[in-house]
């Protein structure tokens, strides 16, 4: 979503040419891939540990730091390879987005006054672009990077356990709602409503 935010605010006339549906059918396709290759290395490594304990984990679900305290295993192989796959999956997209994003304020300040268009109502359309977008990575990426890459010993059990809340509940619960606030029917239908409100 950046790199789309990136090329409508960038490069608006050739916006309809370089984001094709294949080209985003591309782009899907490789999240995907990537993703399922993550997870089934970790699959596959969790399976060739043993269990000879207590099998409740302590956890809203079953995640991968409060299942290797389970192990009797050996489990630095495993937590190394977290933190090595942890680059990939969560730097290498939030340097992308900061990137992205840094690139589109740029042009937002320096590339609209080249262009005479009217600076202000050119930012304005830019960052009400990128607000939503920003909002939900900032949560999603900031509470992931401090789950996965932040070391267990810094938080509590209970820390990991709100932090886990926020980015599998919390940001799809606000995900939609974040997104429709920009649209206009629905800001018109929800201002309908608290009008209705009022008279009653």
């Amino acid at each position: 979503m950046s790199y789309d935010r990136y090329v409508a605010i960038c490069n608006p006339l050739r916006y309809t040419s370089i984001m094709t549906s294949a080209h985003c059918v591309i782009l899907s396709f490789f999240c995907w891939i990537f993703g399922c290759f993550f997870i089934l290395t970790y699959i596959i490594t969790v399976s060739k540990l043993h269990f000879c304990g207590p099998n409740i984990i302590d956890h809203l679900f079953c995640d991968m730091v409060p299942l290797l305290k389970l192990s009797c295993s050996d489990t630095f192989i495993l937590q190394l390879e977290i933190y090595l796959l942890s680059i990939p999956v969560v730097i290498m997209p939030t340097t992308i987005i900061i990137i992205s994003y840094v690139i589109i304020i740029s042009y937002a300040y320096i590339g609209l006054e080249i262009l005479e268009i009217p600076s202000s109502t050119g930012r304005q359309k830019a960052f009400s672009t990128c607000s939503s977008h920003l909002i939900v990575v900032s949560i999603f990426y900031g509470t992931i990077f401090s789950v996965y890459v932040v070391p267990t010993k810094v938080k509590t059990l209970t820390m990991s356990k709100i932090l886990s809340l926020l980015y599998t509940v919390f940001t799809p619960l606000i995900n939609p709602i974040i997104y429709s606030l920009r649209n206009k029917d629905i800001r018109k239908a929800v201002q309908e409503i608290n009008d209705k409100n009022e008279i009653w």
